[in-house]
């Protein structure tokens, strides 16, 4: 499984790197970003993994998360999926929030999504063993995983999911619980069926519900988010920690809203959450 090289850059330190590789479980190309802080000769750093919300791609938080100065810092490998597949042969969706662009880290089962939707198995699977074979710093013995509203849910509900496999799980404005959100409504029900049993491994809210823990999460929230209220809810992931015993870290940011200038005001802190837990 080659990759190729679409270009690397010198910052803060270590070498920015964005990459394409044909994959087999979507059948398409997909395209990552990867930055690799300087190292001794075969030193190994811990990986964490970022999870791009709706509309997005790598280059969205590649271009304005300015995590490069933390993860320098701290000695932490950042990598950066794509948020769907893409090409002109995938089928798409006309609002913004299905389809291309939309892929809600699940594996479809409904026509015609589930050929090339199945975003859970190229996160949890298929990109993590080609970061294995091609990037020797990366330890994934020692991971990580965050992401911002749609990948916010994908990091929540990855980590969940996978138990012991990540040492930390953080999220900036997450999507807690798409059974009770718009957004989700619709897109599991397009990507999944009708039956919401199905829905529930997509769920953080319901994954704890269900018995699934981690140790701890740290959640960032803007307080002046349009989405706040009638999508993203943080008060249900608060309820379903409380009554499961997992320590969650709440932060509601005034006067924050959506967007990248929030995320970049609190990438380094949670770069910094991250290492404590990755370099114990």
């Amino acid at each position: 499984m080659p990759i190729e090289i679409v270009s690397t850059n010198r910052a803060h330190g270590g070498v920015q790197g964005v990459y394409r590789h044909d994959s087999v479980v979507t059948g398409t190309p997909m395209t990552f970003s990867v930055f690799v802080p300087d190292h001794a000769e075969g030193a190994a750093l811990p990986v964490l993994w970022y999870l791009s919300g709706l509309t997005c791609t790598h280059a969205n938080v590649t271009e304005k998360g300015e995590y490069r100065a933390a993860c320098a810092e701290h000695g932490v490998i950042f990598i950066a999926p794509d948020t769907s597949p893409r090409g002109d042969a995938v089928p798409d969706d006309e609002g913004y929030d299905f389809g291309k662009g939309a892929g809600f880290y699940v594996d479809a089962t409904e026509a015609p999504w589930a050929a090339n939707f199945r975003m859970r198995s190229y996160i949890e699977d298929e990109l993590p063993a080609l970061i294995a074979a091609e990037f020797p710093a990366a330890d994934l013995a020692r991971q990580g995983i965050t992401g911002h509203s749609m990948g916010g849910h994908g990091a929540l509900t990855i980590a969940l999911r996978n138990a012991g496999r990540f040492r930390s799980v953080s999220a900036f404005a997450p999507i807690v619980s798409p059974l009770h959100c718009p957004w989700g409504e619709k897109a599991l029900t397009g990507y999944l069926g009708a039956d919401r049993a199905a829905w529930r491994p997509y769920d953080a809210c319901a994954l704890i519900a269900d018995g699934a823990r981690v140790p701890d999460i740290l959640v960032d929230q803007g307080g002046a988010d349009a989405f706040l209220q009638e999508q993203l809810k943080p008060e249900l992931l608060g309820e379903a920690c409380k009554a499961a015993g997992i320590d969650l870290t709440l932060r509601i940011q005034p006067g924050y809203d959506h967007s990248y200038y929030f995320i970049s005001t609190f990438m380094a802190d949670h770069v910094a959450w991250h290492a404590a837990r990755l370099t114990a």
